[in-house]
């Protein structure tokens, strides 16, 4: 029997959301970027199935579980092993787009840029579903490849330090990566987090966009043109959902509970094992490693 995880995390968590905004923006061809390991790939897939419609995913190193399962789609869905950065013009325009990779300043606003040139370059309009637009990165830079980062972008991080809500420095334990992906040590301030990229991004355009955001499973941003064909029944759809305060108290209600557990595991760990780490890989040696740039204006 599965059992539910302890913290859902998947964009596949919104299908009841960005599955009816695909549906009023008639979405036949939809470019996602990070698959991970295919939740919402598969959500999208099956649903553009059904109307003879394609997906293209932008993942560097996807987990075996979307492998497997892209093996058996055909040409329904096409995956292009690259970063976002290097594949976002070769993947061309869409109907709509998912962001879901890294999720830090950098790689955000850059992908917004490339994907609105994209767009434009086509006559075609945007219409943009981000993931993580709410805590912990929405001020915060994270990174699973800090060498990808020009040093003037990249922001003091570690890879051992955490982070937990009312704490703006990363602290030891917390919400982290064990190794996977490194925090930005301290949270706000300019070019720090994925939020802080999409208003970045929509201040340097002389355009009207639309913008909606869901609280929720870390927050979904839904952004597109004010003239979009479908903008009136997309807002429609969202209207009732963007801010929404119970949403947003029941996330904030999910990550404590959340943080709790973890704070419970750390202590369970250090009082069998002070100085090592946790059967699971949750907690590391007291020792930490920080990166701090060179040279950073950031």
């Amino acid at each position: 029997m599965n059992e539910e995880p302890l913290l859902i995390h998947s964009l596949a968590e919104f299908a009841g959301i960005t599955l009816p905004v695909l549906e009023a923006a008639d979405a036949r061809s939809v470019c996602e970027i990070g698959a991970e390991h295919g939740g919402n790939s598969t959500v999208l897939g099956d649903w553009l199935a059904g109307r003879g419609g394609t997906l293209v995913s932008i993942d560097p190193a996807p987990g075996r579980a979307f492998l497997d399962w892209l093996a058996g789609q055909g040409e329904r869905v096409r995956h292009l092993p690259a970063t976002s950065l290097a594949a976002i013009e070769a993947a061309g325009a869409h109907d709509a787009w998912f962001i879901d990779g890294d999720h830090n300043w950098y790689t955000v606003f850059n992908e917004l840029s490339l994907i609105h040139r994209v767009q434009r370059a086509a006559g075609r309009p945007l219409l943009v579903m981000l993931h993580d637009i709410d805590w912990p990165w929405a001020r915060r830079d994270m990174y699973y490849a800090p060498e990808r980062i020009p040093p003037e972008f990249l922001l003091p991080h570690s890879f051992e330090l955490g982070v937990t809500r009312g704490s703006r420095t990363a602290i030891s334990g917390g919400f982290r990566g064990c190794g996977a992906f490194a925090v930005a040590l301290e949270e706000g301030g300019p070019r720090n987090g994925v939020l802080t990229a999409v208003e970045d991004f929509v201040a340097g355009l002389d355009e009207p966009l639309l913008w909606a955001h869901v609280p929720g499973v870390f927050g979904l941003g839904v952004l597109f043109d004010r003239d979009h064909p479908a903008a009136g029944a997309i807002a429609q759809l969202l209207a009732p959902l963007h801010e929404h305060p119970l949403l947003a108290r029941l996330e904030a209600n999910r990550l404590a509970n959340y943080l709790r557990v973890i704070e419970w595991q750390d202590r369970q760990a250090t009082a069998a094992t002070p100085s090592s780490s946790s059967p699971d890989g949750r907690v590391r040696a007291a020792t930490t490693r920080v990166s701090r740039p060179a040279a950073t204006d950031a």
